[in-house]
């Protein structure tokens, strides 16, 4: 659904799964860092408004966006999250630069997806220009960080349920 027909950060609390015994991995890109510091704040703030450990959350910070496939799979390669969520934010230039980051990021968690028993949540913002990101993370149309935790918890849920 269109970002201006919802608000990223309302969840009816009887839909979302306990956390309370769940662990997750949070990474962060340092691009961009006004926006993805705000997309972490929203994740990190929803895991605990839905039960989440302060000890059980990880947050690592990786160089840029394309690195959050590398570093989320060693994540969860050795952290053993129930769940991890790769935030970024890459806005549109005057290259196809934009592109290329864009694709191979997507890419990247439609494989650590695919191939994974651990759920890993695509909370890559991209945007034609500042505006949008700011909207989408800190603006007017709440937090995507919230979505991207919500998505976590359900999944990581969604998960558990077929050990």
């Amino acid at each position: 659904m269109a970002t201006q027909y919802q608000n990223l950060s309302d969840y009816h609390p009887d839909n979302v799964p306990d956390a309370s015994a769940m662990r997750f991995a949070i990474l962060v890109s340092e691009w961009n860092p006004a926006v993805t510091e705000k997309l972490k704040e929203g994740a990190y703030n929803t895991l605990i408004k839905y039960g989440a450990k302060a000890e059980n959350i990880h947050v690592i910070y990786v160089p840029g966006s394309f690195e959050l496939i590398y570093a989320t799979r060693r994540i969860i390669g050795s952290l053993k999250p129930d769940a991890a969520i790769g935030l970024g934010c890459i806005i549109r230039g005057d290259t196809p630069h934009f592109e290329y980051v864009c694709s191979g990021v997507t890419q990247g968690f439609a494989r650590l997806n695919a191939e994974g028993d651990i759920p890993c949540v695509f909370g890559l913002l991209t945007t034609d220009n500042l505006q949008q990101a700011v909207d989408r993370s800190m603006g007017k149309y709440g937090n995507k960080g919230d979505e991207y935790a919500i998505t976590a918890i359900k999944m990581a849920h969604l998960a558990d349920t077929f050990k």
